[in-house]
């Protein structure tokens, strides 16, 4: 596994999306990805399975310290009181004490920024999450928490793939040492029709999905959160850091936007 330097926090640079999981079947994923090395794992009270996240983390007997757990709030929560009792609400679904990073899911422009980075430093300080973030932010956006909060904004999760030209975000990002998380990585699947990938992947026997993930964590700040439900597909996404794209290839890769 290879690891992000985020602000002092080594960040697993693949984790484990579980958008549109539900039930059984997110807690048996997540805990078969916990168990074959994963250490990253997103979730989100919008996701409407934090209980069965929590359970897998239990099931797993992998050490919670050795877990970078992500959650979110949804936009409607986004006050100084309001997000720290949403943070509350996911604690307690998750039956944890902490919450490694805890995101703004979606910016709300009806509340003032302070308040919510206000929420986010209180609960820092009283050691429910570790670090702070966002979701789905304009650079504009993410300029302006940044210029609210007195601690570090950790990261901007945003979707980003071969097809999506997220150059500003990323500069931002990588500017002022954030992680940049891409979120839908292989784009909902369209990454393994790409005839630029499939001839890069027979060049180091990996599949079009494999060099898209490649190509992601290769740049500088940037980590990647790909759902995978099947075992197969869990175990293809960490089989990435065994090769290096090279310069040429990543600029071709950039170029399919």
């Amino acid at each position: 596994m290879e690891y992000l330097n985020v602000f002092g926090e080594r960040v697993p640079g693949i984790g484990l999306g579980t958008w549109k999981m539900r039930g059984d079947d997110c807690r048996r994923s997540v805990r078969s990805a916990l168990e074959m090395g994963y250490r990253h794992i997103d979730t989100a009270e919008l996701y409407n399975n934090e209980r069965e996240v929590g359970q897998a983390i239990k099931e797993s007997g992998v050490d919670r310290e050795d877990i970078f757990l992500v959650s979110k709030a949804w936009s409607n929560h986004l006050g100084e009181e309001s997000i720290q009792r949403a943070c509350e609400g996911s604690l307690g679904r998750l039956g944890l004490e902490y919450i490694d990073l805890y995101l703004v899911h979606r910016p709300n422009v009806s509340v003032p920024l302070e308040e919510t980075t206000a929420g986010l430093e209180g609960l820092m300080e009283t050691g429910k999450i570790r670090a702070m973030g966002v979701s789905n932010f304009s650079v504009s956006q993410l300029d302006r928490t940044r210029s609210a909060a007195s601690k570090p904004v950790f990261t901007n999760q945003v979707e980003y793939h071969p097809f999506y030209n997220q150059d500003e975000v990323l500069a931002y990002c990588q500017k002022h040492k954030l992680a940049l998380t891409a979120y839908s990585p292989l784009d909902r699947g369209r990454v393994m029709r790409n005839k630029t990938l499939q001839e890069i992947g027979k060049r180091y026997e990996k599949d079009p999905a494999q060099v898209a993930l490649r190509w992601l964590i290769q740049q500088d700040s940037v980590v990647t959160i790909p759902k995978a439900s099947s075992e197969s597909h869990q175990q293809a996404n960490l089989q990435v850091f065994d090769f290096q794209l090279t310069a040429e290839e990543m600029e071709k890769i950039r170029d399919l936007r």
